[in-house]
């Protein structure tokens, strides 16, 4: 957490929550519920309706460190806090826990809620300022040239074991596809890609050492920034350091942070629930082969019940006030329950009645603070989908889907592994015969706004791989593959 120079005892931001807070009440009591616990991590959905039964549509948990904060179970209580900011700040420097002393200086939960001067931690004009410079940098994107990247990038994903005829689609394909597309959009040396995927889930995930990863992303970003403000490019970094707005290079490094950790978990985790429901429910098997169901209606179906996030922290109280039925003291944490209010009783009271179409969910949070890059990770997860599919049409699942594991943090769930099996192709003649072949579906359309014309001179538009000599694309094992596998932990599957 970056305090200001007078801190503690920022006047401005309000008293500190004064003794008996209802939410360390409720730590004391035992009937809070742990978000770092056992229960939590083994069933987080059974352990949200515990909640709901319990407490209601607002409930007391702890965090790290025996922290107190509410977690929204009601998907109108969630939609209250995140279109209040008059209320519900999302400063985190308003934390009473904070600034009376009671967050130790290593906790795990810094790197996620610690104050950096970015659009995420301000509201107002400041808000208005820092988002506006990084929304209007996002629509610089060549839309068109963003896909071709990603096709490219599943591509090269694919070759690697379109041979073999199995591969695991989890640690071989969406834990990897959303950081070579954002290493890329951001301006990066794709070789970055592979230690960023590890830093940023760990310190997502608030592990022990989080903020070791943390301070690892921030060094990169730093790097980067310093490179491109002596040879600005086509890209992110470049345009934030350019745009009006006058942003300083700590707040592009902090923009640049923002947009790789939430870019990467959120796209990792859409595009691997996905893949699993295609892989596993007859319904979307069946109506994808026979065309009576989009991809992107399927994405909006996952983004009802599994979330890329389940929990967005956090808003912290202003003042006193009331919000479920439940007392709130200034300067409490809220947490965002994405999970929970999505299947909110009072909103969804037939969870099985399908879901195509309506993207009312709370996915991708709302109010001033939505997610601003909705339409890429849409985008990403849509086409490297599409394109796996076109690539290993009779893609399957290789185990019985009762086996699937999952692993849950305080903010997210994640699939283990989802080992799938094909018929055997070659690599170049596939993809040269897919990317020669009849385009994907144009995901601009779909989901986000086409650029000004006048700025496609601008827009980043590489070259794809099917514009590159064929020596080039030889079967040889890739830098990225050869990398991730000297990275990554743990064993890797056998090669046939």
């Amino acid at each position: 957490m970056t305090p200001p120079p007078d801190h503690p005892g920022t006047d401005h931001l309000g008293a500190a929550p004064p003794p008996g807070c209802p939410a360390h009440a409720a730590i004391r009591s035992g009937t809070a519920g742990d978000l770092f616990g056992p229960e939590h991590e083994a069933d987080p959905k059974g352990f949200y309706e515990w909640l709901r039964a319990e407490h209601g549509a607002v409930a007391p948990v702890r965090l790290a460190g025996d922290l107190p904060a509410w977690l929204l179970l009601g998907y109108r209580e969630n939609l209250e806090v995140a279109r209040t900011p008059s209320r519900f700040s999302r400063d985190s420097r308003h934390w009473g826990d904070w600034r009376e002393g009671r967050v130790a200086p290593d906790s795990p939960l810094l790197p996620v809620v610690g104050w950096q001067p970015m659009c995420t931690f301000a509201d107002g004009a400041e808000h208005e300022r820092l988002r506006a410079a990084l929304t209007e940098s996002m629509n610089r994107f060549d839309r068109r040239g963003m896909r071709r990247a990603v096709t490219r990038f599943t591509h090269q994903l694919v070759d690697e074991f379109v041979a073999d005829g199995h591969a695991e689609l989890v640690s071989g394909f969406t834990e990897q596809l959303p950081m070579l597309v954002l290493t890329h959009l951001l301006g990066m040396p794709d070789e970055y890609g592979p230690r960023l995927v590890e830093a940023t889930r760990d310190l997502m995930q608030g592990t022990e050492t989080a903020l070791n990863s943390d301070a690892y992303v921030t060094e990169a970003l730093e790097n980067l920034v310093a490179r491109k403000r002596a040879e600005p490019g086509s890209d992110l970094a470049s345009w934030l350091l350019e745009h009006p707005s006058g942003l300083t290079e700590e707040e592009v490094v902090q923009h640049l942070r923002l947009v790789l950790l939430t870019g990467n978990e959120t796209t990792t985790n859409l595009m691997t629930n996905a893949l699993r429901m295609v892989l596993t429910d007859p319904r979307f098997r069946a109506t994808l082969a026979g065309g009576h169901m989009t991809l992107p209606d399927a994405i909006e179906h996952v983004l009802w019940n599994e979330p890329p996030l389940a929990v967005i922290p956090g808003r912290w109280a202003t003042g006193d006030t009331e919000l479920g039925g439940r007392q709130i003291r200034a300067g409490d944490m809220l947490l965002l329950g994405l999970a929970a209010g999505n299947v909110d009783p009072a909103v969804r009271p037939d969870i099985a009645a399908p879901m195509y179409g309506n993207r009312s969910h709370l996915s991708f949070s709302g109010g001033p603070h939505e997610c601003p890059g909705q339409d890429i990770g849409r985008a990403i997860t849509d086409t490297g989908v599409d394109t796996l599919l076109l690539r290993l049409p009779d893609l399957r699942l290789a185990v019985p889907e009762t086996e699937l594991s999952w692993t849950a943090s305080w903010i997210s769930r994640h699939l283990v592994s989802l080992p799938a099996e094909f018929t055997p192709r070659g690599g170049d003649s596939d993809t040269l015969e897919t990317e020669t072949g009849p385009p994907a579906p144009d995901f601009p359309a779909r989901s986000a706004p086409q650029p000004d014309p006048s700025d496609q001179s601008k827009a980043l538009d590489r070259p794809d791989a099917s514009d590159q000599p064929a020596a080039r694309r030889s079967r040889r094992p890739s830098w990225w593959r050869s990398l991730w596998r000297r990275l990554r932990p743990g064993p890797r599957p056998p090669r046939r």
